[in-house]
């Protein structure tokens, strides 16, 4: 088994330009809450080797508090993820930073706070889309394993749009025999969690060629597999697949 990797990184960030800015302010306590992040999208990446989980590079977003301004002494500053994880407070005369990590796809609708000493507090409510990427690769395999991927975020938050699919089969140049061309027929097939076949692609694939299928699926409520069959071919097969569970988060 391949050795496990896990890695926190920010990835695929947002332009600079569309930096985020949310104020929100309460005339009557005198506490104005403003909070500034580089981005509310982004993509966990999971990668797999030969069908072994090799690692995964979560989404961390980071908010800033320190425009945020009070009559009285600010005292905390928090995100609330409203999932099953408890709030990330930190005390405002220490930092103005809370860093939040995103381990699992969907759409989340944080709630962003400050409290001052006089027990005032103001809330922002902010919405997070992350989105999941699964790289898949094999080489020199005759039985491709069955690629496994959940779609139902497990945040209880809203399903994905669709899921996006691009799989590509060499077919490794070998020597001729009296045999024949060596051209093999591969097959793609989704197969949900019920056993039916969601979506089905053949290809013929010549000595040393290559085929991709890329396709669309807009069932994301239960677990699927993709799965290749190379029908009865003792012949070696390289594997490149990458899937993404992409949702529409305005």
């Amino acid at each position: 088994m391949s050795q496990i990797k896990v890695s926190l990184v920010l990835i695929f960030l947002l332009p600079l330009s569309l930096i985020g800015c949310l104020s929100e302010e309460n005339e009557d306590q005198g506490l104005n809450l403003e909070v500034s992040y580089d981005s509310l999208k982004g993509s966990i990446i999971e990668s797999y080797s030969d069908g072994e989980f090799a690692s995964s590079d979560f989404v961390t977003i980071d908010f800033d508090f320190s425009e945020t301004t009070s009559e009285n002494e600010l005292t905390i500053f928090g995100v609330d993820t409203n999932d099953s994880r408890m709030p990330i407070e930190v005390n405002a005369k220490d930092t103005s930073i809370i860093s939040v990590e995103f381990t699992e796809h969907g759409i989340y609708e944080l709630t962003l706070y400050a409290i001052d000493d006089g027990s005032n507090q103001e809330n922002l409510s902010l919405k997070v889309v992350i989105e999941l990427q699964i790289n898949w690769v094999e080489s020199n395999t005759n039985n491709p394993k069955k690629l496994i991927f959940d779609p139902t975020p497990t945040n209880g938050g809203e399903h994905p749009t669709m899921i996006e699919i691009e799989s590509t089969v060499e077919n490794p140049e070998q020597i001729q025999d009296l045999a024949g061309d060596q051209t093999l027929e591969i097959t793609w097939n989704v197969v949900d969690e019920n056993d039916d076949t969601c979506q089905r692609n053949s290809e013929l694939i010549e000595n040393g060629e290559q085929a991709t299928w890329n396709t669309i699926h807009f069932n994301t409520y239960l677990i699927h597999e993709l799965i290749i069959d190379n029908g009865d071919s003792d012949d070696n097969i390289n594997v490149n697949q990458k899937i993404s569970i992409i949702y529409d988060g305005d």
